[in-house]
């Protein structure tokens, strides 16, 4: 067997995933390792929403990128990509002016949204109640995915067109030599590269303890629930609520963002646990409902627990009630995700000899902006064309 490579990457989350995509797109010989036997971290603990329309300008650009290489793999290969687009839905006057004020931005920015009033939302989206909506801002280009099926799909395109994909490996060493980097795993395989990709969230430290501890990582607790299927219903497009238009970040390039938080209650449940309602309605007629936000620091994660916080899951669930009129809130399953996100910073990157290259802590956006993300860095990192 030839263990020599171009690129080693190590993790097989969805970050991780997409920086081998690319690196093989650019012609080179890459191997990925992933611990477990599939990825079990937030790769698979999310909606599967794919909304550019969330976030700032800069990361926007990584998201269009990321919608543009999922529809190009969908047209090569079934990963479970759905072009159905998102909506936010404002609920009041303030959200109303913050839609109008993203559409203009989206306008300047080329990125195709569409206002609806409430009379159009009411006729699109069955269900959802009339005394919530004022508005809605559509964004017909974006696409869901099913985020358990996704990851195993595109890894197994990916070594249809030529990935070696090692799971249930554990990296425990990268050893940097004159010009490359030997990897070992718990197992006593080796395998060497010019270059080591390190995008395994939070796990980092079991390879790197010293800048761990040195890291500001911070991991968000997000609680979701998936109801029970739903008949007769179809939910069709993702749907972002007025939380979501005052907590994402996109929102925060209005000029109305600034007074609207400052009106907001300081002391609440939606801020006491960052929630947030989205709705998503699953290949099999299921629809997800979340989620919220708990943090502590990457060193103190047990911090947050192992259980569900069964006071956060009936107020998601409450107050979901107050927009959508569904046939069934009986729900099927529960589940949290950890996600690691850097404190003051897009995500962590850090360099180690030239030639090990840390990347993590992408939080939240990384279903979004992975793809994207992932090209430009391969290109920095072995100095290719932007192409």
């Amino acid at each position: 067997m030839e263990n020599k490579y171009d690129l080693v990457v190590v993790g097989g989350g969805i970050l991780g995933t997409f920086h081998a995509y690319h690196a093989m797109k650019n012609g080179l010989k890459v191997a990925l390792l992933e611990k477990d036997g599939k990825p079990q971290g937030a790769t698979v603990r999310n909606f599967g929403q794919v909304v550019p329309s969330g976030m700032d300008s800069k990361w926007q650009i990584y998201g269009r990128e990321s919608l543009r290489v999922y529809k190009d793999i969908q047209s090569k290969f079934d990963i479970s990509v759905r072009q159905e687009g998102s909506i936010y839905i404002a609920s009041n006057e303030e959200e109303v002016q913050l839609l109008v004020e993203l559409n203009a931005i989206n306008l300047k920015n080329s990125y195709k949204s569409e206002l609806m009033t409430k009379e159009e939302c009411l006729k699109k989206y069955p269900g959802l109640r009339e005394d919530y909506v004022k508005m809605g801002l559509f964004f017909p280009e974006e696409v869901m995915v099913e985020p358990r099926l996704m990851i195993g799909k595109l890894q197994s395109y990916l070594k249809e067109i030529g990935l070696d994909i090692y799971m249930n490996k554990t990296v425990v060493e990268c050893n940097s030599l004159t010009n490359w980097v030997q990897v070992h795993t718990t197992d006593n395989m080796a395998l060497s590269a010019s270059k080591v990709i390190i995008c395994n969230g939070s796990d980092f430290k079991m390879l790197y303890p010293n800048l761990f501890s040195e890291s500001n990582l911070i991991v968000s607790k997000l609680q979701m629930m998936q109801t029970k299927v739903q008949p007769n219903y179809k939910l069709p497009s993702s749907v972002l609520t007025g939380l979501s238009i005052r907590r994402y970040e996109a929102f925060s390039e209005c000029p109305s963002y600034a007074s609207v938080k400052a009106n907001e209650k300081s002391e609440s449940p939606e801020k006491k646990w960052g929630v947030h309602i989205l709705f998503k309605q699953a290949m099999d007629g299921s629809v997800i409902i979340g989620d919220s936000h708990e943090y502590a620091p990457a060193a103190g994660i047990d911090d947050l627990g192992m259980d569900l916080n069964m006071d956060i899951d009936n107020f998601i669930l409450n107050e979901a009630k107050k927009i959508f009129d569904l046939p069934t809130y009986q729900i099927q399953n529960r589940w949290y995700g950890l996600y690691s996100q850097c404190e003051n910073a897009d995500l962590y990157q850090h360099t180690i000899d030239r030639n090990i290259h840390i990347v993590t802590g992408i939080g939240g956006k990384g279903m979004t902006g992975s793809a994207g993300f992932s090209k430009e860095n391969i290109n920095s990192i072995f100095n290719l064309q932007n192409a």
